[in-house]
């Protein structure tokens, strides 16, 4: 089974190091969430190595201003709310609205915070190459299928993003690395921790984790 920290590292690599690799001319380019989902993808990545590119407090190594870039830049374009409701399944209309609302709080933080730590040690060797987006033109739910590569001799790492046309345009709100879905993947773990210790154990083992990243 994957580990968070294994699936936010991925994540970001893909999202990161997709500028990289085609460079970043068009970093000044806002994202367009109601672009093409393969495009907005894009868009995203080139913000998001711009912004920490041109930091001096980043290049200083300031985990602090680190985190608040990938808060600003990042975080706004996955679909914290999707990704926490479908991992916690049928416990999920069982929560109050306060419980719900303090789980995707506190799950946000953990990805944000992983998030955060990954972009501290990216590779810009790192080259990734972007599969040409074969859905529908109306879809409302896609799949951005790409390959990392880390280096020549590597094998190259299947990533697959999901991403859901909302009122605001396109998130991301799932990820698949080498056949194994983070959502799926961490729907087991918080049917145990709820199953032993309820919703609110399950949040309480969320901030725990962020207080110890």
């Amino acid at each position: 089974m994957m580990t968070l920290h294994q699936y936010a590292k991925t994540l970001v690599i893909f999202l990161l190091m997709s500028g990289l690799a085609c460079g970043i001319a068009s970093a000044q380019i806002k994202p367009d969430p109601n672009g093409a989902p393969n495009v907005f993808v894009q868009q995203v990545a080139d913000m998001s190595i711009e912004a920490l590119k041109k930091d001096s407090a980043v290049r200083a190594g300031n985990t602090a201003r680190v985190n608040q870039i990938v808060d600003e830049v990042l975080l706004p374009y996955i679909n914290f709310e999707k990704t926490t409701r479908l991992a916690a399944g049928r416990y999920w209309k069982q929560a109050t609205p306060e419980q719900q609302a303090a789980l995707v709080k506190a799950f946000r933080a953990t990805l944000g915070r992983t998030y955060s730590g990954a972009m501290t040690k990216i590779d810009e060797n790192t080259m990734l190459k972007t599969m040409p987006f074969r859905g529908e033109a109306n879809a409302t739910d896609v799949v951005v299928r790409a390959q990392v590569i880390q280096n020549a001799n590597s094998q190259p790492i299947q990533l697959d993003y999901r991403l859901e046309k909302t009122p605001q345009g396109w998130k991301i709100y799932d990820i698949n690395v080498e056949n194994i879905w983070l959502i799926e993947n961490y729907r087991n773990q918080f049917s145990q921790q709820i199953s032993q210790n309820g919703i609110d154990g399950l949040i309480a083992a969320l901030n725990e984790r962020n207080l110890k990243q």
